[in-house]
């Protein structure tokens, strides 16, 4: 298969980018897949009531068929053309968090195939904040189903070059936006439960819900590896986010730590291995790594969220064998932060 390539900019688009996306949003009409842009992670998009479409992104991506998809809208209303009812809570959330970061589960209607929900009756729904992804939604149809656009697995593709590492030949088009703002997956809150329960921890924090709804319950799973449970959200069951290499946590005190990766590395090396290390602005000079990476300052966590794909998928790049992280704080966005980073490294944590 060709994959097409074309470049849109967000803040710029005029008549020809429109009619690219008028070209991709037939694609996904007549059953294709297109990767494209929205404000946390590049998605890999299909049409949402096509039972076939979605077998494709499973089939494009090697993603398991019981990982749930989550669906794309451009407008509220069309949530309740999808959906049983529509809870109070998501009104409130939508018009407190969307178009944004913020993924709703709801029990499903008869429209929504379960090739979409990976069996399930409950259909997770988001409306990206991103003008390009919005646009396509609109011109597909109005409801795109799209996991990250990546293979199984790797992690999420933050860049439109890694989509095209992934995905050229198995996919119809991408879609260039340039680099994604928040750089992490939507947090994934579930309200078909008495009290509305966060799946996946992102962008939008257990305190921001809990402003708007009063009371919010986690499921602790999403930092724990031993749930055997069907996932209900994406993400929830499967190792992912990993690079080729073998990724290790480290937590403890700051000198405890970077005595540890130093002497580590050392092994490391004298093994044959390529060593790197996912460090900070304040800590990047303390390594002996052959490659050391700063996701940002601790004083800033969005940085870190903003660059921690990326820095994965840079050890890749680099054919690093072995890498170190340090760990972050589990408090805000730090929580998305650690969850994502556990995923990667299988849970192979060590604490000093």
């Amino acid at each position: 298969m060709l994959t097409e390539v074309v470049k849109i900019e967000e803040k710029n688009i005029d008549e020809k980018a429109g009619e690219e996306l008028r070209k991709a949003g037939e694609i996904i009409k007549e059953g294709g897949l297109v990767a494209f842009p929205t404000e946390t992670v590049y998605g890999l998009g299909g049409d949402a009531l096509n039972p076939d479409s979605s077998k494709k992104i499973y089939a494009a991506k090697g993603r398991p068929s019981d990982n749930p998809l989550i669906v794309h809208v451009y407008r509220f209303e069309d949530v309740e053309k999808i959906v049983e009812d529509v809870p109070e809570a998501a009104r409130k959330l939508a018009k407190a968090f969307w178009p944004g970061p913020l993924t709703m589960i709801m029990n499903k209607n008869d429209k929504v195939p379960y090739e979409t929900t990976g069996g399930l009756d409950t259909v997770a729904i988001r409306m990206p904040n991103n003008e390009i992804a919005l646009k396509l939604i609109e011109q597909s149809g109005g409801y795109i189903a799209a996991p990250s656009a990546n293979t199984s697995g790797r992690p999420s593709p933050t860049l439109a070059r890694y989509c095209i590492e992934d995905l050229t030949g198995k996919i119809e088009m991408i879609i260039d936006g340039g680099q994604v703002g928040i750089g992490l997956e939507s947090t994934i809150v579930d309200l078909t439960s008495e009290v509305p329960m966060i799946l996946r921890p992102g962008y939008i924090t257990a305190d921001m819900l809990k402003d708007v709804l009063g009371e919010i319950s986690i499921d602790r799973t999403i930092i724990d590896s031993s749930s055997t449970q069907r996932p209900k959200a994406p993400g929830m069951k499967y190792r992912h986010y990993a690079p080729k290499g073998q990724l290790t946590i480290v937590q403890g005190s700051q000198d405890k730590v970077v005595e540890y990766i130093n002497t580590m590395t050392k092994k490391a090396v004298l093994d044959g291995k390529r060593v790197g290390v996912i460090g900070t602005d304040s800590t990047r000079n303390l390594y002996d790594a052959e490659v050391v990476k700063s996701v940002g300052s601790r004083d800033d966590e969005k940085t870190i969220a903003h660059e921690l794909f990326k820095v994965l998928r840079e050890f890749d790049d680099e054919n690093i064998d072995v890498m170190f992280s340090e760990s972050f704080d589990e408090n805000g966005i730090g929580q998305a932060i650690m969850n994502r980073l556990l995923k990667a490294a299988g849970h192979n944590v060590v604490t000093l």
